[in-house]
């Protein structure tokens, strides 16, 4: 594996990391994998950690716009959107509801069970 990253470094191409990958995939196990990871993200700045993290992990972006009542489509998003992402945008549009929906969505969220 050190010598894989030597030449990954060394070639510095797509298919250098490429390939480090198939091979990390091979010969290192998870653990190892995410603590390599883990150490690599922590020696960056946390802008660049994050923009790298989603990067390799894949954001889902805004929202589109809804055509048909939206929460399928709603649901779908979140589904596929970070942690940060869909803590952003529910605390954006709880903003920027009326204080009467706001009212009715703390009601709602109060009566449904959160997961542990």
């Amino acid at each position: 594996m050190a010598r894989m990253l030597g030449y990954s470094l060394t070639l510095g191409t797509a298919d250098a990391w490429a390939a480090f990958i198939f091979v990390a995939s091979a010969r290192l196990s998870i653990a190892e994998r995410g603590a390599l990871a883990f150490c690599a993200l922590n020696s960056l700045d946390p802008d660049d950690a994050e923009l790298t993290a989603a990067a390799a992990i894949g954001e889902a972006g805004a929202p589109l716009p809804t055509f048909l009542g939206g929460m399928e489509e709603a649901r779908f998003w979140a589904s596929c959107a970070s942690r940060s992402e869909r803590k952003a945008y529910a605390l954006a549009c709880f903003e920027a509801m009326s204080a009467t929906d706001q009212a009715a969505f703390h009601r709602h969220i109060s009566e449904m069970e959160v997961a542990a």
